[in-house]
C-alpha cells in the first residue's frame, strides 16, 4: 500500500491505482478519520458573493421584519439570536450583532459582552428544550475561514447529540433534521425567558 516508509504513490502496477491520486502520502499515516465532503464548498463559496452589502445582508435585514418570519429567537440591545436557515443540527442558532461588521476584532466590548451572554443563554436555553449532550461554538472569520456569509460576523451554537454525526450527509448529502424551523423557533422563543 502507499503508506510505506519514505512515502510514495499508487502507480499503474498497484492494485489502487484506479482509485488512487497521484498526491504523495506521508510516510507515516496519523490518527485521524478523514471525510472528504467537496460538496460542502459550494455552500461556501455561493455565500461569498451574495452579501456585497447591508442592503442584501441577511444578518441586516432580519432584524427589521417580525421574528417568525426571520427567525429571530430573542433580540438583545447590541446582537441577536437567529435560527440558522441551514442548519447542521435542529436547533442550530447564529448570534450576530446588528452592526454590520465582519471581524470579532471590529465590535465593541459591549457587543462582545452581550454576544458571549447571548452563546450562554442560548445553550441554557437549548439544553432545556431540546436536551443536548454537547455543543460546537464557533465563528468563521473571512473567505478562507470559511464563513457562509463573511460579511457580517455570526457565531454559531451547535447543539450536538451522541451519534448525530451519521454518514447520511455525506453518502446522500442530505441532512436529516427532526422538526421544522417554526416550531424550532417558537419552542425556543417560548422557553428563553425562563432560562
Amino acid at each position: 500500500m502507499c503508506g510505506e516508509a519514505g512515502g510514495g504513490h499508487a502507480g499503474a502496477d498497484t492494485p489502487d491505482a484506479d482509485t488512487t491520486d497521484d498526491f504523495e502520502l506521508a510516510g507515516v499515516p496519523d490518527s485521524f478519520q478523514r471525510l472528504w465532503t467537496p460538496y460542502r464548498m459550494a455552500y461556501i463559496k455561493a455565500g461569498q458573493d451574495q452579501v456585497t452589502g447591508e442592503d442584501d445582508c441577511p444578518f441586516c435585514r432580519g432584524p427589521q421584519r417580525e421574528d417568525t418570519e426571520s427567525l429571530i429567537v430573542h433580540r438583545g440591545r447590541t446582537a441577536f439570536v437567529v435560527l440558522n436557515l441551514f442548519p447542521y443540527n435542529s436547533g442550530h442558532l447564529l448570534v450576530c450583532p446588528y452592526r454590520h461588521v465582519p471581524n470579532y476584532t471590529d465590535i465593541t466590548e459591549e457587543e462582545t459582552a452581550e454576544i458571549a451572554a447571548l452563546t450562554q443563554q442560548s445553550m441554557r436555553v437549548l439544553r432545556q428544550v431540546a436536551r443536548p449532550t454537547g455543543f460546537n461554538l464557533g465563528m468563521n472569520q473571512g473567505v478562507s475561514g470559511g464563513a457562509g456569509i463573511a460579511a457580517h460576523l455570526h457565531q454559531h451554537v451547535v447543539p450536538r447529540w451522541g451519534g448525530d454525526g451519521n454518514f447520511f450527509p455525506i453518502i446522500a448529502q442530505t441532512k436529516a433534521i427532526p422538526a421544522t424551523l417554526g416550531d424550532v423557533r417558537e419552542s425556543l422563543a417560548a422557553a428563553w425567558p425562563a432560562c
